[in-house]
C-alpha cells in the first residue's frame, strides 16, 4: 500500500534540505509547492523537460502540410484553371495559407497538450482539503512524498529535514 505525504516547511532552504533528505532515503518525492520559483528545485526532483514544444512542432507542421497539400490538389488535380499565364504547381502562391494554418495549429496545440500535462480542467483535487494548503502560494512550501513502507519512517524523516507539519493524504 503506497503512503503518500505532504510535508510543510517555513522556508525554501529547509525544503531543499527535506527534498535532499527524502531522496537520500529511497523515497519517492512527486512534487514540490511554492509560492515562486526556487533555483536548483527542478533539477533536485528530477523533473524531465516537457513535451509541449514537439507536440507544438508536430501540429503546426502537420496542419501546414495539410493545407499545402490541400491547395495543391484544388490547383493541379481538382480545378485545374490557368490564371495569368503561370504553371498550375505555382508553389509561391501556396506558401501564405499553409503557414497561418501552421502558426494556429501550432498554437492550439500547445494549449491543448499544457492542459493535458495540467490535467485540467480538473474541478477538485485531494490536496485542497488540506487545511493551510492554500498558503503555498503566499509563504509556505510544501513537498508530496510517497513510500511503499512504513509512513511513520516517512513522516519521521520530513519532520527531522524541518517540516513544521506533516499530513497524510487519503486516496479515493
Amino acid at each position: 500500500m503506497t503512503a503518500t505525504l505532504l510535508a510543510e516547511f517555513l522556508d525554501a532552504d529547509a525544503l531543499k534540505a527535506g527534498l535532499a533528505q527524502a531522496r537520500a532515503a529511497g523515497y519517492d518525492v512527486l512534487e514540490a509547492f511554492t509560492p515562486f520559483p526556487i533555483e536548483g528545485l527542478a533539477d533536485q526532483l528530477g523533473q524531465e523537460r516537457s513535451n509541449i514544444r514537439p507536440v507544438m512542432l508536430a501540429g503546426g507542421l502537420g496542419t501546414a502540410a495539410f493545407a499545402f497539400g490541400l491547395q495543391w490538389y484544388s490547383a493541379v488535380i481538382n480545378y485545374p484553371i490557368i490564371s495569368g499565364g503561370r504553371p498550375l504547381n505555382s508553389w509561391q502562391v501556396f506558401l501564405l495559407v499553409p503557414f497561418e494554418v501552421g502558426v494556429f495549429a501550432a498554437a492550439l496545440a500547445g494549449v491543448i497538450a499544457f492542459f493535458w500535462s495540467c490535467r485540467l480542467p480538473r474541478l477538485h483535487d485531494p490536496l485542497f482539503d488540506i487545511p493551510g494548503f492554500e498558503r503555498a502560494t503566499q509563504d509556505r512550501y510544501f513537498l508530496l512524498a510517497a513510500t511503499q513502507r512504513d509512513a511513520s519512517d516517512l513522516r519521521a524523516s520530513l519532520r527531522h529535514a524541518g517540516a513544521v507539519e506533516v499530513t497524510e493524504l487519503r486516496q479515493p
